[in-house]
């Protein structure tokens, strides 16, 4: 069986970014070819995606609503059923690497500080994701709150405008999306599948979306593996992941069974999909999504 290696930037990421999914998927490929198995792959590929300031999560997350609360979510889930995830975990600088070492637990899932104690715990350092972009990236989005924004974050901001937002408040003062993942099978018929975020463009303290979700950000199993990006709620509310992968099962084609995923969403919302199964692979978005495919 060859390989196949899948990368995104996440959903309405710029084509232009690819590069970094053609780096992290070679990297992935290096990790294969010197005898790796589909998870160390995926990881390798993940951590140069969280590393590249270009793309939200590790590096460079969003902020959330307070302009100086990073908080982000990984998951990593293999074909035979191991799952490992955090949510909320703030200060380091690799998610995914801590989600893997979840793994190694009898829990699924850590959230918050408990995460990041953890982190700590198994020697991950202090790490501070901020960059000067996400910083201006949450100046204009509270812009366009304010309504004096240029428009980028009109769709984004509409469901907070029809609200009282500030009286949501969490962040204990007063108040003045996007993913990316990796999808791998490897030479032996083993998948993995990766999802990391650092949230989307409007966020209160503690907001959990679809990445650090089983079936929901990802899936894998002995019929392939996936991996969503886009709105994190919306995601949710249709377990995507664990639906193409059922779809896998069936005897769907790969290319198919993404087109249908990405289906399910009306177009105003953003989406995308890693596919990989046993004979196929694809790539999907309703949006311009920065992403790579290596096959072997």
């Amino acid at each position: 069986m060859k390989y196949a290696i899948l990368t995104h930037g996440g959903a309405a990421s710029p084509h232009a970014h690819s590069d970094g999914c053609v780096k992290a998927a070679e990297s992935a490929r290096s990790v294969l070819e010197r005898g790796g198995d589909a998870l160390e792959a995926a990881l390798a590929a993940t951590v140069i995606l969280e590393d590249d300031p270009r793309f939200n999560a590790g590096t460079g997350s969003n902020l959330r609503f307070d302009g100086r609360t990073i908080e982000m979510d990984a998951s990593v889930m293999t074909s035979d059923a191991r799952f490992g995830a955090v949510s909320c975990i703030q200060r380091v600088k690799n998610p995914i690497l801590v989600a893997a070492k979840v793994m190694e637990t009898p829990h699924l899932l850590l959230v918050g500080d408990g995460a990041t104690q953890f982190a700590r715990a198994h020697r991950f350092p202090d790490y501070d994701p901020l960059t000067e972009k996400a910083q201006g990236k949450h100046a204009r989005a509270m812009a366009e709150l304010r309504g004096q924004g240029d428009g980028d974050y009109a769709a984004d901001a509409a469901p907070w405008l029809t609200i009282d937002w500030k009286s949501l408040w969490n962040f204990g003062e007063a108040p003045f999306q996007d993913t990316v993942g990796a999808v791998v099978r490897d030479s032996q018929g083993r998948f993995a599948a990766t999802a990391s975020t650092g949230g989307t463009v409007y966020m209160l303290k503690g907001r959990v979306g679809d990445s650090p979700l089983m079936g929901c950000g990802v899936y894998a199993g002995p019929a392939g593996a996936v991996a969503a990006t886009g709105v994190g709620e919306e995601i949710v509310r249709r377990f995507l992941s664990k639906t193409v992968y059922d779809w896998l099962e069936e005897g769907i084609p790969a290319a198919r069974a993404a087109q249908r995923g990405i289906a399910k969403f009306p177009e105003i919302v953003d989406v995308g999909l890693l596919v990989a199964s046993r004979d196929g692979q694809a790539i999907a978005s309703n949006r311009n999504m920065a992403s790579a495919l290596l096959v072997g």
